[in-house]
């Protein structure tokens, strides 16, 4: 073998190499740079199948060993017989190709080459330069180049491992520049976090005090370390006196260490809930993240409709905090929201101070929740009740909207656990339409050892509500279908489901979009 063959081995290689160095880069984007998430979604993509022509729109996907696991490890097998030629040709037909699905452009997240990307990437090429070099110089080029195709995913991940460190202390000085920012800006700090709710408790509250105070949220979902800071860096201003922030975590210390420098006045927990399950472990896990909001607080506000953060309440008022208690079911709240006679009543200490028409979209619990904190800092019931009139949904989160066409939107697209699940079917069963109703899903995620079990219970409810079911993606299609028994629709992306609705519904139809998955679940 030549140096010149050699030569073009290595050119072909690094493009292979280069294509699925971007996929799982994106992955590890998309993922916030946990480096453990490149490995999770190597084994989600590795087990997944794609089904055939004729399947992809009636049944649900194989969950057997997927076709590129099958060919880097055929890749490997011909390098170690001797059959470098042919191994090196898999390989760079695997490394351009496969996994099939997982894009490398990225069609609902494109890669964005931060410095933070670019870093790792540098990092990543290093270490796949040192291997092909040793395949180079050492006695079986072939197979060594095959490696260095085949195992694209593990340098990614060790890549941001070994970065991790650096951009932690890279990013340290905008914490402390946001901490700088808010004492001298010196607001009242209210802190919301929840395995959901927060985000819409966040949107209400804002709207709630908008006018009367200078009030700044955290955009979107902004809520972690870099978040939070970037959102007190860039719009904190002077003047600002009630600063929401919305906390969310991933497991045990992060909240207590975005509260040592962003420690809040009034703490609100919306809900303990089974999210992020499969980063976490256990709800008991979840339930220690979560309670590290309260431990720099004066005020904790709980919505006790969850029978977890009802038993906060002892706890707390023994650590000599002030717990005003939320929801809208349970009797005893301090605070409540609830419908009677087609008619919100908002009750404090159990006496109607307001009674509004309802808005859309809005679930009282978190609404309850956003009210307390509103009247902790000074707002009045006669205030809150004109408000709460022109309140709105947070965008994508039970919103429903008319289309052109006449047909019924609800969108709770960036919503994606059980208890949002089941609101947005109560509200898809309680809007009056003639016609069908469709919802069209890929299900819930990261919930653990739950999510097939959780996924089968969400195609029961949707068959109870009855609603038709369509399935988009493959990554919970199985439990779903199994769940739903019965006729049913899939697609590979939702854009070919937006198709299928607007060929096939109209004015006198609902449809639900509930969830909806990046591109790069399989």
């Amino acid at each position: 073998m030549t140096r010149a063959w050699q030569g073009i081995g290595l050119f072909v290689a690094l493009i292979a190499i280069g294509a699925q160095g971007v996929r799982w880069l994106r992955v590890l984007q998309r993922e916030h740079y946990e480096p453990e998430a490149v490995s999770r979604f190597f084994i989600r993509w590795a087990i997944f199948r794609l089904p055939s022509p004729k399947d992809r729109n009636q049944v649900a996907p194989s969950q057997s060993l997927g076709d590129w696991p099958i060919v880097a490890a055929l890749c490997a097998a011909l390098g170690l017989t001797g059959f470098g030629g042919v191994a090196l040709a898999a390989a760079v037909g695997y490394g351009w190709w496969l996994p099939r699905g997982l894009s490398r452009r990225g069609r609902t997240s494109p890669l964005n080459w931060t410095r933070r990307l670019k870093t790792v990437a540098f990092v990543a090429t290093v270490i796949e330069l040192f291997i092909l070099t040793f395949g180079y110089f050492g006695p079986d080029f072939y197979f060594s180049l095959a490696i260095a195709i085949g195992f694209v995913p593990v340098v990614i991940q060790l890549a941001a491992e070994i970065t991790a460190p650096l951009e932690n202390r890279f990013a340290q000085k905008f914490v402390d520049q946001a901490a700088r920012r808010l004492a001298e800006v010196n607001p009242t700090v209210v802190a919301i976090t929840g395995s959901f709710g927060k985000t819409s408790t966040k949107h209400h509250l804002a709207e709630l005090l908008g006018g009367r105070h200078g009030v700044v949220p955290t955009p979107r979902s902004f809520n972690n370390r870099a978040g939070l800071s970037r959102a007190i860096n860039e719009n904190l201003v002077s003047g600002t006196s009630v600063f929401i922030a919305e906390m969310g975590t991933y497991g045990p210390g992060e909240i207590r260490a975005l509260c040592d420098w962003c420690p809040p006045e009034i703490a609100i927990v919306t809900s303990i809930g089974p999210v992020h399950l499969e980063r976490m472990g256990t709800l008991d896990v979840i339930n220690q993240a979560k309670f590290e909001i309260t431990e720099r607080a004066h005020t904790v506000i709980l919505n006790i409709d969850d029978a977890r953060l009802a038993a906060w309440v002892p706890i707390l008022e023994a650590a000599g905090k002030k717990v005003v208690t939320a929801g809208s079911k349970t009797q005893g709240a301090q605070v409540r929201v609830i419908l009677e006679q087609e008619r919100w009543k908002i009750l404090r200490d159990d006496v109607v101070v307001a009674e509004v028409l309802p808005v859309a979209g809005i679930h009282e619990t978190n609404l309850a929740c956003a009210i307390a904190a509103s009247f902790e800092l000074g707002g009045d019931p006669y205030e809150v009740a004109t408000r709460i009139s022109h309140l709105t949904a947070a965008q994508h989160r039970l919103t429903v909207v008319r289309a052109p066409s006449g047909l019924t939107i609800i969108d709770d697209t960036f919503n994606a656990n059980p208890a949002s699940a089941t609101a947005a079917l109560e509200l898809l069963e309680s809007i009056p339409v003639p016609g069908r109703r469709v919802v069209i899903t890929p299900g819930l995620i990261e919930l653990g050892s739950e999510q097939v079990s959780e996924n089968e219970a969400l195609g029961r409810a949707i068959k109870a509500a009855g609603a038709s079911l369509v399935v988009v993606a493959r990554t919970n299609a199985q439990a779903l279908t199994t769940g739903f028994d019965g006729e049913h629709l899939r697609f590979d992306i939702r854009e070919e489901a937006v198709a299928w609705v607007r060929a096939n519904l109209g004015e006198t139809d609902l449809v639900l979009y509930l969830n909806d998955l990046p591109d790069h679940y399989p």
